[in-house]
């Protein structure tokens, strides 16, 4: 039986800015479901580059992105966004002009007065190495990315891959693992040069060992734990390297997929709106942060901030039609009380 959810917003996307556009969407008391492909929130912030630090987040001289993440749930609290994640929206369509419904691959049906794409690149999910045997061994001891550092504790752990993701989890795990490897197939890197430099330190300390030049081969263990992994050189030698967790960082694969047939503008990878409204070329649909597109688009997360804000003051007339928005600063409004919010519910 499909689970339907009614809401008055609809946001396709749980990374930094489809959290503060639930945020937003509370302050003018309008509720919200966010929606996610991933299976848990943050998007890139959270599965690629947790511990990464952010420089130019407003009022945060330095902000680690799964901190930032962290706090923009924190923000959104108040007003109890529903968050429907682990399922890609697959289908949007609307009845009459007004209410458009949402199904995701995993059944679930959404109802919404108006959505916020705010989907980053598209749906992403990470470029799988071409080993046979691959399923018995994901999200148990072969992972993407890294939920709980704490599980890699004394373990034997091979990182693959020469990004700044795979060098930042290489330098942030070193001093929890028993031994850590790094496997590239050239030495060279795609990474930031102070990266590469504390890599290199950490090489030279004998806390991580370089398996250079090689490439993933195949897989050994038992019920989904690696007990080895086997690796060959540029030359087709061949060398198992006993381990108990394997890390692949090879980059994200990005389609829009379903997006693409939404009757919306799109160019290339992103979807055409108005700057000042947020607006798609379809009423009642918004595209914000890193997908929306117009000319002179700065793609900074700050820019993505202020998207949310107009996306969300537009849609008020949307979700309330023939109400007046008188505009209110957060320092006059303040947050709900619990009374409030149990008037609400």
């Amino acid at each position: 039986m499909t689970q339907i959810v009614t809401t008055d917003i609809a946001i396709i996307g749980a990374g930094p800015v489809g959290l503060f556009a639930a945020f937003q969407c509370g302050m003018l008391d309008m509720s919200c479901a966010v929606i996610d492909a991933l299976p848990e929130l943050g998007g890139q912030c959270s599965a690629l580059y947790p511990e990464k630090p952010i420089f130019d987040i407003a009022g945060l001289p330095e902000v680690k992105a799964g901190v930032l993440i962290d706090n923009l749930v924190a923000q959104a609290k108040p007003f109890d966004p529903e968050y429907i994640l682990g399922g890609q929206v697959i289908s949007l369509h609307q009845d009459d002009d007004t209410i458009f419904h949402l199904v995701t691959d995993k059944g679930r049906e959404i109802r919404a007065k108006a959505v916020m794409i705010a989907a980053g690149p598209g749906a992403f999910g990470p470029n799988r190495p071409p080993l046979d045997n691959i399923e018995e061994f994901e999200h148990t001891s072969l992972h993407y990315m890294v939920r709980n550092p704490c599980c890699f504790d004394d373990q034997t752990i091979i990182i693959a891959g020469g990004g700044d993701s795979a060098l930042d989890w290489v330098n942030d795990l070193a001093d929890r693992a028993k031994k850590t490897y790094l496997l590239h197939r050239r030495d060279k890197f795609r990474a930031a040069p102070a990266s590469v430099s504390k890599m290199e330190d950490l090489v030279r300390s004998g806390k991580v060992e370089k398996l250079i030049p090689y490439q993933l081969k195949g897989l050994t263990g038992q019920s989904g734990q690696l007990s080895a992994v086997k690796i060959a050189d540029l030359d087709g030698n061949e060398r198992d390297i006993d381990c108990d967790h394997l890390l692949c960082f090879y980059g994200l694969n990005q389609n829009l997929g379903p997006i693409r047939d939404w009757n919306l503008k799109i160019q290339g990878y992103h979807i055409e709106i108005d700057p000042t409204t947020a607006c798609t070329n379809r009423e009642g649909i918004y595209a914000i942060g890193d997908i929306a597109t117009y000319k002179n688009k700065l793609k900074l997360i700050a820019t993505g901030f202020a998207e949310a804000a107009q996306a969300a003051h537009h849609a008020y007339g949307i979700v309330n039609p023939g109400q007046a928005l008188h505009f209110e600063y957060s320092t006059t409004k303040g947050l709900p009380s619990e009374e409030q919010k149990k008037e609400r519910a």
